[in-house]
């Protein structure tokens, strides 16, 4: 038992020491808590200080990076459309198309050198926390101008690749292009112009990379944080409407394009889906036109639509219409009338004219010509080639329209159905966005045009009147009063006109005059039997050629003889005429005939013509547009052989001739003895016509009055 007391003491014992070494632990431990938390909250700060520090650093190195590699950049750009370019014009033969690789670049270059420019003026070091600020109020005042320049030129790099495409085809071209660039650029590691030309492609991407960068590195509580953040928003959807307008512009090259196909190529291209597509879309537009469906209906693209064709259609008649009267310019160049022996009065009259006509012909109106051309007639041409894109892509949605009707109540869409309805959106959207534009410039160049035309036509007044005027002081009315030479001029003018008139009454007169012409063995065959058949009073002759374009009508040469059945056709028409021209039947025109008068005059003998009449003289016949005879007076026993009627020669033996040309007839009949033909002499040759081709008229009436050449 005392063992036992004994332990329990000491085992209490031990366990009271052992508390209160616990306890002088635990208040050691409650000492000394303070001075750790101390140092872990300056090892915190330490580590966040360092933190910052490298946040800024890197904020740092991307401004750098982002102003640095503007500026190499730009370099790179300068050298490619200066130095490359000049080398790459030198090459013989250049390459075609080259400023073509060119396009819209030269705006890229000038927003970037506006950006740099900027950043350059500024006076905070990179490092002040103001630059930030500064920097994205540069990048976003000038957002806009990003997007219009690289749009552009980003919507054409698949021509500048097309283009460079073609000339890889060209073995020798492609070689002497790369040593061009090479030498051009010797510290730059390129071979090709695309190694320079897809930089903008790149660059516009890289912007929302670096301004994102900048902002991962910039503490929230920075002052410019907001309009970081906005900057880098910015320069993201710059690049989503860029990427945007790329793909409007490739449906649209897609659709806009004129293809010049034969019925042949239409043919192969048809298959059974595209016979399908065709058959559902004609099927669509019948249900329209019959009422059957509702059309879908857009009133602005309606109005739109119609305005580029109104403009479209004047575009095309002025082009026209400029385009005949440049063919009239130089068919007026053409003539030489001062090479002609003008019947004018007075010596210095006729000498003024023909040095104005050389004024005129040689320096006046080749200068009008030429500015006309290129001010007004080349604009022209281009505006009206431009409008075959935008027409080919309205008539293109309509046809994408039909295939979004059949679909566009449907709540599912597969694959193909959905490509047709984003396409149809596609060009929809397109042409609202940039029809209006188009319209809009096109206007303005169409009244540049016509400016341009009457500043052309001012200039051509201005000048006649001083060619003009540097003559009227030496001729004789000259030193004439105002009132005296309006009345000189006025009696000039009117003693002209009567001049005229009497010129153009004689000219009548003569075409009117009865012509003379023998009557041939198968004539005075015909006009017998007319005669006998249906009388002397119902023969006609035709005063010229008639071509049958209707039904039943004749086809008949001048002069011949028929005879008029009925004054009027079937339908009581009394401009046609059915008549018997001695075997057929049929119409001729009322004004085309006149009542031919037999004549009994024996004329003399002609001195070309050697033909002794068995008879007492030959019969002569004569028609005239009156309804009475007109009397024939032989003024002169002078007769002259013409031409009656154009013979074109079908053999090295016969002679070619026109009608009223004068010809002497050698012999008036063949080898063989046959009359039919006739060797005749005109323009200094010989040749075998035939007789009844032939006409003798008296020389007074045989005067220069046909319009032979």
């Amino acid at each position: 038992m005392a063992n036992s007391l004994k332990a329990n003491v000491t085992l209490k014992a031990e366990k009271e020491i052992r508390e209160e070494k616990e306890g002088a632990k635990e208040m050691a431990d409650t000492l000394d808590e303070p001075a750790e938390e101390e140092e872990d909250e300056e090892e915190r700060k330490a580590r966040e200080a360092a933190a910052r520090e490298r946040a800024t650093q890197r904020q740092l190195m991307a401004i750098e990076e982002l102003v640095q590699t503007e500026r190499n950049y730009l370099k790179h750009l300068q050298l490619c459309t200066v130095t490359i370019h000049n080398n790459l014009q030198k090459l013989q033969p250049p390459p075609p198309n080259l400023e073509n690789m060119f396009q819209h670049i030269d705006e890229v270059m000038d927003v970037s050198s506006r950006l740099l420019s900027l950043l350059n003026q500024t006076q905070i070091r990179h490092s002040d926390p103001k630059y930030l600020e500064t920097l994205c109020d540069y990048f976003l005042s000038l957002s806009q101008d990003i997007e219009m320049a690289y749009k552009e030129y980003l919507a054409n790099y698949n021509n500048i690749t097309a283009l460079e495409n073609s000339y890889k085809q060209k073995e020798a071209l492609w070689v002497e292009m790369i040593r061009s660039v090479k030498s051009s650029a010797p510290d730059v590691n390129a071979s090709t112009l695309s190694f320079f030309l897809v930089m903008p492609v790149q660059r516009i991407a890289r912007y929302p990379l670096l301004l994102q960068t900048i902002q991962k590195h910039t503490d929230p509580g920075h002052p410019a944080y907001p309009k970081l953040e906005h900057t880098a928003h910015t320069a993201v959807q710059i690049n989503c409407r860029i990427n945007e307008y790329k793909r409007f512009r490739e449906v649209a090259d897609k659709y806009k394009k004129t293809e010049n196909l034969t019925i042949k190529d239409k043919i192969n291209r048809l298959s059974g889906h595209s016979i399908a597509k065709k058959t559902a879309r004609f099927s669509q537009y019948i249900k329209h036109e019959t009422g059957m469906v509702q059309k879908l209906k857009d009133e602005e693209f309606d109005a739109l639509a119609g305005f580029f064709f109104v403009l479209e259609r004047g575009v095309s008649e002025l082009h026209d219409n400029l385009e005949a009267y440049l063919h009239h310019l130089q068919r007026f160049l053409s003539c030489r009338p001062e090479e002609a022996d003008l019947d004018l009065e007075g010596e210095k009259t006729a000498l003024f004219s023909k040095e104005i006509t050389v004024a005129l012909r040689q320096w006046i109106y080749p200068s009008y010509d030429e500015r006309l051309k290129t001010l007004v007639f080349k604009p022209l041409s281009s505006l009206r080639e431009l409008m075959a894109g935008p027409r080919n892509l309205i008539r293109k949605r309509q046809d994408k329209l039909l295939d979004y009707e059949l679909i566009e109540e449907k709540s599912n869409l597969n694959f193909e159905e959905q490509a047709i309805a984003n396409t149809y959106k596609t060009i929809n959207t397109l042409l609202l966005t940039e029809l209006p534009q188009f319209n809009s410039k096109a206007l303005q160049l169409l009244w540049a045009t016509l400016e341009a035309f009457s500043c052309l036509q001012r200039d051509l007044a201005a000048d006649m009147e001083q060619l003009a005027t540097s003559f009227t002081h030496q001729l004789p009315h000259s030193h004439l009063e105002d009132g005296e030479f309006w009345k000189w001029a006025e009696t000039s003018v009117l003693e002209g006109s009567r001049r005229m008139e009497s010129l153009c009454q004689s000219v009548q007169d003569e075409l009117n005059a009865p012509i003379v012409q023998a009557l041939n063995a198968v004539c005075e065959q015909r006009l017998k039997a007319l005669t006998a058949k249906h009388g002397s009073e119902k023969i006609y002759q035709l005063t010229g050629p008639v071509v049958g374009t209707r039904d039943l009508d004749l086809t008949l040469n001048k002069g011949e003889l028929v005879a008029v059945v009925s004054e009027m056709d079937t339908r009581g028409d009394r401009r046609r005429w059915l008549v018997d021209a001695g075997g057929p039947r049929g119409y001729v025109p009322a004004l085309k005939l006149t009542r031919y008068h037999q004549i009994t005059v024996d004329p003399p003998q002609s001195p070309h013509l050697k033909v002794t009449p068995t008879v007492p003289g030959p019969r002569r016949h004569s028609y005239t547009p009156g309804a009475q005879p007109l009397p024939t007076t032989m003024t002169k026993p002078c007769f002259q052989v013409y031409a009656g009627y154009d013979f074109t020669a079908r053999s090295t033996h016969e002679l070619s001739l026109r009608a009223g040309e004068p010809v002497q007839v050698v012999e008036p009949h063949d080898k063989r003895g046959n009359k039919e033909w006739s060797l005749v002499e005109a323009r200094g040759q010989r040749g075998y016509v035939p007789s009844n081709y032939l006409a003798i008229l008296p020389s007074v009436i045989a005067s220069p009055t046909f319009p032979y050449r």
